[in-house]
């Protein structure tokens, strides 16, 4: 179904894989002499990235890119980072989205006080405004932007608009404001690892079963992380752009960088749909192209998938999971009690019945399931149908109102509803926690993202704990049709009935705001009572103390485990206030001691005596005296900051309040063995800590101090070893710590204290 190969190949005329090692064949094949410099050039990424790049230089890339999208959960903070470091004007196309918390007003910002404050930010300085319910970020993107040859950044990690021949990338908010601010997208140039496909999937199998297929393969050996990856091969054409873009979001679950597809009259059909013809140039990959792996899929053996959770890698396919269900579901329950730390049950074994997996929710929502064709089939498969009046239900959200209008006057949104189905606006609530919450102990099958833990909405620290298990929008409705019971879409014989598609853009010439190179300089930005500035950073000292204030031995961490995603983001443009759930749900002393550190370095800064601030630090200096070379440190003059230590670190969102929390509370530094993203480092570097990167066990405990001498100095050379020392238990133990490659501006940044800091230096220069 899904092969992977060991090495290097290259691909002939877009047809013929020949792995690295037979290079003689391709040669056979074309009848010359093969460069692998060359063809290394020949892939369609290659082309894209050389003329977005800006270095000269296409080992080191400076990428300015074409748009940028961010939806109400980053655009506030973004924006107030570019205004605090000097930004005028929005120099690109700047789309500001409201989808990520339209129905979700707990506690925090009022939403529609973010929602004027992007309104004002978009008439100041010239952006595009996307009102609530009108589209989630990635269709608008789709719809309105994205074409062949372009490269797009937005602050959302699900950026990923391959299928329409854009190379998009999904990063923090820092590296986007670094747009803003006319700078560049630094990466060394990524590997390129082609997707090739052949056959044709079978009418049951959908856009979701084929994504889940390949990430099931590639993510737990990180056989695509950082890498771009390129779809090619006479498959992709056996599939429309509308179900090219189901697969494409899902690629961000894979750890990639970046994905792109080659372009066909399919493509071409789709942007003249929307309006948008000049957009389409045919993208394929030279007659030799080299990619650095090959993930080789038979499109026509994939069946219909499920990700049970808690990960969308943990795949297996429906018929395999009800053939199997009590020893399946019951190494889910193992898994869910280490989720849960104890403090909240999950059951999946009880759901078990006399005719199957009785499911408590299903959902079809976003940029992956929300779309036209997806929603189509759900209504031919549920046509007539009846969902039941017990605990099972059924919600739709289309992507978009153009979407939303077509199904509407096709008849299809009737009949879901008719069906039992709940129909809802366009929202990214259940990709992250902020709607249709499973009830407690309950199992939610849906068409969407992510099923992290927690991300559903659960509060296992509360007692209440459910679950996501992911799958195609067809075998959701055919679920839907059997009352909840766990079912293949393979058991219908009602699919590929999809009219075409008209879109009408009526609702976004009447609602959204075009205002780009309309930007007014005299508007004023329009602040709700909890719209906060970002707190004052230090700049980073010689020498630096680092608190450990949590220690995660999980396999890996994810960004909705540093940050909780759902409720707490109607915090997102508190800086402080956000901060207050950092590890909340799988730390919840952390933030009290990370406080507690910062307020030893607030004192410091302010010139007190750090040692009256923080006894214990007393001895902490006096152990560090007896260090070779370490007998005149200065606690006055030695940065104080919290730490945490994580194996694998910042799987899942771009959203850099991962990182700002810890920062704004005292976070200096993490320590891991190997970071999960790119797009997680980037927002550390970007505020101020640290990535630290260490091969050893970590031998050192929450409480315990790690002083690290000459750290300025050490981030000037090749960092490859930096002495450390844990300071517990009145020893010193040296330790070795590095840190991977970084470019000289992010070296400056961390020197700076943030990008803050950095940017306003420079402006003052």
């Amino acid at each position: 179904m899904v092969k992977l190969y060991d090495g290097g190949a290259y691909l002939i005329h877009g047809q013929t894989i020949i792995p690295e090692t037979e290079v003689a064949k391709a040669e056979a094949l074309t009848g010359k002499k093969i460069d692998k410099a060359e063809a290394r050039k020949g892939t369609i990424a290659y082309g894209i990235m050389e003329a977005h790049n800006t270095s000269g230089n296409m080992e080191n890339l400076k990428i300015k890119f074409d748009a940028m999208a961010s939806h109400d959960i980053t655009f506030v903070g973004i924006i107030q980072t570019a205004k605090a470091s000097g930004m005028e004007k929005f120099p690109i196309p700047y789309v500001l989205t409201n989808c990520h918390n339209s129905l979700c007003a707990v506690g925090g910002t009022i939403n529609e006080d973010d929602h004027m404050f992007g309104l004002s930010a978009a008439k100041k300085y010239g952006g595009i405004y996307v009102p609530p319910h009108i589209a989630v970020i990635h269709q608008f993107m789709r719809e309105k932007f994205a074409g062949c040859g372009k490269m797009i950044l937005g602050s959302d990690s699900h950026t990923r608009y391959g299928a329409m021949g854009t190379m998009a990338i999904g990063e923090g908010g820092g590296e986007l404001v670094k747009q803003l601010l006319c700078d560049t997208y630094d990466v060394a140039c990524p590997e390129v690892i082609a997707i090739y496909l052949e056959g044709k999937p079978n009418p049951w199998v959908g856009p979701q079963d084929v994504a889940l297929a390949i990430i099931g393969q590639v993510f737990k050996n990180g056989y695509v992380k950082n890498k771009v990856m390129e779809f090619v091969g006479p498959g992709v054409s056996s599939m429309t752009t509308d179900f090219r873009n189901g697969v494409d979001v899902m690629t961000t679950e894979t750890t990639c960088l970046s994905s792109i597809w080659r372009t066909d009259e399919d493509t071409k059909k789709f942007l003249t749909i929307h309006g948008r013809g000049e957009d389409y140039k045919e993208l394929n990959p030279a007659d030799v192209a080299y990619y650095d792996g090959v993930v080789h899929v038979d499109l026509s053996s994939i069946k219909p998938m499920i990700a049970l959770p808690f990960h969308p890698s943990n795949t297996y396919e429906i018929d395999e999971l009800n053939a199997n269900l009590t020893d399946i579901l019951h190494s889910v329950e193992v898994e869910a009690q280490k989720v849960s730390q104890g403090k909240a049950d999950f059951h999946l074994l009880d759901k078990i019945t006399e005719k199957g997996l009785q499911v408590q929710q299903a959902v079809i929502a976003g940029c992956a399931g929300g779309n036209y064709t997806n929603v189509v089939e759900a209504a031919n498969a549920l046509r007539g149908k009846n969902t039941g009046d017990g605990e099972f239900s059924l919600a739709v959200y289309p992507s978009s109102q153009p979407v939303f209008i077509n199904l509407t006057r096709q008849g299809y949104i009737a009949d879901l509803m008719e069906a039992g189905a709940i129909i809802r606006t366009a929202f990214c609530g259940p990709c992250f926690g902020a709607g249709d919450t499973p009830c407690n102990d309950g199992l939610s099958i849906r068409h969407t993202t992510r099923n992290f833990p927690n991300r559903e909405g659960s509060k296992p620290g509360n007692g209440q704990m459910s679950a996501v298990a992911l799958m195609d929008a067809r075998s959701i409705a055919a679920t839907a049709a059997n009352g909840g019971i766990l079912t293949s879409a393979e058991t219908l014989d009602c699919w590929g009935d999809v009219p075409e598609y008209s879109f009408d853009d009526t609702v976004y010439e009447k609602r959204v705001y075009y205002g780009y190179q309309k930007g007014d300089e005299e508007k004023s930005l329009v602040y709700g009572p909890n719209i906060k500035d970002w707190p004052k950073m230090s700049p980073l000292t010689d020498n630096i103390l680092l608190k450990v204030c949590s220690k995660i031995l999980d396999p890996v961490t994810t960004t909705d485990e540093l940050i909780p995603s759902g409720e707490t983001s109607s915090f997102r443009s508190n800086p402080l206030g956000l901060a207050e759930f950092t590890l909340s749900r799988r730390d919840p002393e952390y933030v009290g001691r990370s406080k507690e550190v910062d307020k030893v370095e607030k004192a410091r800064v302010a010139g007190q005596d750090v040692t009256e601030a923080e006894p214990e630090l007393k001895a902490i200096f006096e152990k560090i005296h007896t260090i070779v070379g370490q007998e005149e440190i200065v606690p006055a003059e030695t940065e104080i900051g919290s730490m945490i230590y994580a194996v694998k670190p910042g799987d899942g969102s771009a959203r850099e309040q991962a990182a700002s929390c810890q920062r704004v509370i005292g976070g200096l530094a993490n320590i891991t063995k190997e970071y999960a993203t790119k797009r997680y480092r980037s927002n550390v570097m970007n505020w101020g800590m640290i990535p630290f990167q260490m091969k050893e066990e970590p031998g050192f405990e929450v409480g315990d101090y790690i002083f690290v001498p000459n750290i300025r100095q050490a981030l000037d050379g090749d960092m490859k070893e930096i002495k450390a020392y844990v300071i517990r238990q009145g020893k010193a133990e040296e330790i070795s710590l590095y840190v991977a490659d970084m470019t000289s501006d992010e070296r400056k940044i961390v020197k700076a204290g943030c990008l803050i800091n950095y940017n306003r230096a420079r402006k003052n220069q």
